[in-house]
């Protein structure tokens, strides 16, 4: 614990005493005003991340604005933003499986096709198409996991359709720039 004089109210003569607790009332004269400070932990910190995640957020923010990097619970913030990384890839191999299951429904449903199948392509284009310009990295992660994105479209085409899974090919018929390009649909 430590104790901070923040200042007085009144001048002392130079040859004063410091002051001293009034023995009748227990408390410092009213020319002292003091303030008691503990320590903030990484405890302290952590349990503010626990207790409320958007007032951490708040707080972070303005420590990381002002420069008080001493003060930042870095645990937890390194920790959410390796997360705001992981829940962007995922974002894409997500949004990659729907255009590539609506391609092969597309494709292999040509009786059932719909406006509402390609407002679907045509959405989750625009959502890729955001992420790569907000993110152009995310861009190498999109073809390093188009094959293994193709083989869970393969699966949820199968599942929606109750098609059999051998009706869809096991490698992608589809291209990664076909499966980006707003105006390609299989015929």
């Amino acid at each position: 614990m430590k104790v901070v004089v923040l200042f007085t109210l009144a001048h002392q003569a130079a040859d004063s005493k410091p002051p001293m607790l009034d023995s009748k009332q227990r408390r410092l004269p009213v020319w002292v005003i003091a303030m008691t400070l503990q320590p903030e932990t990484s405890a302290t910190k952590a349990q503010l991340y626990d207790r409320d995640f958007y007032l951490w957020l708040q707080e972070t923010t303005q420590l990381l604005r002002n420069g008080e990097f001493d003060k930042l619970d870095i645990e937890n913030l390194v920790e959410e933003i390796e997360s705001m990384g992981r829940g962007d890839k995922h974002a894409v191999e997500s949004t990659l499986e729907v255009i590539l299951m609506h391609l092969l429904k597309y494709k292999y449903q040509p009786d059932q096709r719909s406006n509402s199948w390609r407002f679907t392509l045509l959405e989750h284009r625009n959502r890729l198409f955001k992420a790569f310009r907000d993110s152009p990295s995310l861009k190498a992660h999109f073809a390093q996991t188009f094959t293994e994105n193709y083989r869970q479209a393969r699966k949820l085409a199968a599942a929606e359709t109750g098609l059999p899974i051998a009706t869809f090919p096991t490698d992608s018929p589809f291209t990664p720039e076909q499966a980006l390009d707003e105006d390609y649909l299989p015929e």
